[in-house]
């Protein structure tokens, strides 16, 4: 098989297991899938909905890529031993893009789709999660909501007495961090998706945003998550600037336009400003 992308299909399936060992252990003991090691199939819920979703994501990107004569990489997936078994996947582009209307394209269409297969996992997932009572768990980890999180959680189970918390399935778990890696990457500043958009609409102007926005991060790192922190300075360290498009006068029509202002909806609604949370 000449010129197989045969590093794309190695990471993708390191990633698959580091995915589904994390699974695994999300409903065994370590022990007990050492025991009996057939027990890690255990994890194929949260492996399989989280590698569709990061697949469907990144492929997207790629396909918009290829539709406007854009050279891009097939997705390198990225295994680690995280609490989720992996630090997710990207793909890279390796020629400039033209128009902004091939950057609203290439920039909506990983979080669009992510967001799609997310929202489906997380009804599909919340339909399978029982409510347990938090006695006994006071400080372990627990997950924050987001707005749509939130909503659906209760259209499914109402309003929960106190001292009760929804013990969500692997499924609703992907569903969950679907939501927050959407969020992640439609924040508008520098070259992240929703830099991408932000900066087709608003072109220079968007630095302005961007810098705002760090300083909204490092504000919630101080008062509600440290984690917003390390964002703000990885951003900071990738920087404000986006790359110019090549034919900048090309203007954008309306769908683009709605396409770029769904996404920042997706974004508000996906937003979680206390991801991880010690349950009181």
């Amino acid at each position: 098989m000449k010129n197989a992308p045969w590093l794309h299909i190695i990471l993708f399936i390191a990633t698959f297991f580091s995915t589904l060992a994390v699974g695994a252990l999300q409903t065994q003991a370590l022990e007990d899938i050492i025991k009996e090691p057939s027990r890690i199939s255990k994890g194929l819920p949260f492996s399989i909905t989280l590698m569709l979703m990061l697949l469907c994501h990144e492929l997207s990107h790629y396909i918009a890529s290829k539709r406007h004569h854009v050279k891009a990489t097939l997705p390198y997936f990225i295994p680690a031993p995280t609490l989720i078994g992996t630090l997710g996947a990207f793909i890279k582009m390796k020629s400039p893009i033209t128009t902004r209307k091939a950057l609203i394209d290439i920039g909506a269409s990983g979080p669009i789709a992510g967001f799609i297969v997310s929202l489906i996992a997380t009804i599909i997932g919340l339909s399978m999660s029982t409510v347990v009572p938090t006695k006994g768990t006071v400080g372990s980890l627990g997950l924050g909501d987001s707005i749509l999180f939130s909503l659906l959680s209760h259209l499914i189970f109402g309003d929960l007495p106190d001292s009760y918390d929804i013990l969500l399935h692997p499924v609703a778990f992907a569903g969950w961090i679907g939501f927050f890696v959407t969020a992640l990457n439609l924040i508008p500043v520098g070259q992240l998706d929703g830099g991408h958009i932000a900066y087709a609409i608003l072109g220079e102007k968007h630095i302005n945003i961007s810098k705002i926005l760090i300083l909204v991060m490092i504000i919630l790192g101080v008062l509600l998550w440290e984690g917003w922190l390390i964002w703000a300075m990885l951003l900071l360290i990738l920087g404000f600037r986006h790359p110019p498009v090549l034919y900048w006068e090309t203007p954008l029509d309306s769908k683009r336009r709605f396409i770029g202002w769904l996404t920042a909806i997706i974004f508000i609604v996906t937003f979680i400003p206390v991801p991880f949370k010690v349950i009181p």
